[in-house]
């Protein structure tokens, strides 16, 4: 019992060496800037990288920024990269204007998508069913924010599957939470959704079918990084050219940054903690 306390010191000790040891390889490695655009599913995945990062030894630096000063900053070499590029189609345009200057590490995560999203009790299975169960869905469909991509695409599903229903717009807020009474009462309703999205780890959820395919194909979100990252930071590079991941993974990390006064940066440390399995195939060997 007497050796106790000095065992417990000298386990203090080593904690406090290693502790100094990764600061020390952190400032040798030298800092990575991560640029992202303030969606919920790029502040997850960015925050992610962050924590990845820094676990292996770099310091890391955020700056939220719109798509094309996102896009920008990596063309000018400002920012080493981001994890927030939505190809082919999204930030076609971005892309189109800067592709000669940066470096496309290919997706992150694959399996993005738009569409009408209903509770997986819904009777409808197709958009094309819509009309036929019309006054259970009230004559609508819970849309977001008037100038969104996705409303114009609803309003095109709308015309083009001639639907006795009309687009209700609103905020992504105000459509998760009529989605959450809906579901809370089990009644019919049909929102304007996408994936990755973290309703879809909250509730049980369903894509009607789009036969007519108005929405489009899946797309995937892309690593982008600096010309020359490569040979600056190799074990950086390496990394982000490792990173990839699925849906359901960012929709946890999501769901997380839900919760009330949650901090996404401490989410992102918790989720990589608990899934080092996945985070072990991203580091490069030792």
């Amino acid at each position: 019992m007497p050796k106790q306390p000095m065992r417990i010191a000298g386990l203090a000790l080593i904690a406090g060496a290693s502790l100094t040891a990764a600061t020390a390889q952190a400032q040798d490695k030298g800092s990575v800037h991560l640029a992202y655009v303030e969606w919920a599913s790029e502040v997850a995945s960015t925050n992610v990288m962050r924590a990845v990062l820094e676990q292996a030894g770099y310091e890391v630096e955020m700056t939220s920024l719109s798509a094309a000063a996102m896009w920008q900053s990596v063309a000018t070499g400002d920012a080493d990269g981001i994890v927030a590029a939505w190809l082919p189609t999204t930030h076609a345009d971005y892309l189109d204007r800067v592709g000669d200057q940066v470096d496309d590490l290919g997706p992150n995560l694959d399996g993005t998508k738009l569409g009408l999203v209903v509770p997986a009790y819904s009777e409808a299975d197709s958009i094309a069913d819509l009309n036929e169960h019309a006054e259970a869905f009230e004559g609508k469909i819970t849309g977001i924010d008037p100038g969104a991509g996705i409303m114009s695409l609803t309003e095109q599903v709308v015309e083009d599957y001639d639907l006795d229903l009309d687009v209700q717009s609103g905020s992504g807020a105000t459509m998760t939470a009529a989605l959450k009474s809906a579901i809370d009462n089990q009644e019919e309703i049909a929102v304007t959704g996408w994936t990755p999205h973290w309703m879809f780890a909250r509730w049980d959820l369903k894509y009607l079918e789009d036969p007519k395919n108005v929405y489009g194909g899946a797309e995937q979100i892309h690593t982008i990084v600096r010309d020359g990252l490569e040979e600056d930071m190799p074990g950086a590079y390496a990394i982000l050219d490792a990173f990839e991941w699925t849906p359901e993974h960012m929709g946890e990390v999501m769901l997380m940054n839900q919760e009330k006064d949650s901090d996404p940066y401490e989410n992102a440390k918790q989720w990589v903690e608990d899934n080092q399995d996945l985070v072990q195939e991203w580091l490069p060997e030792a």
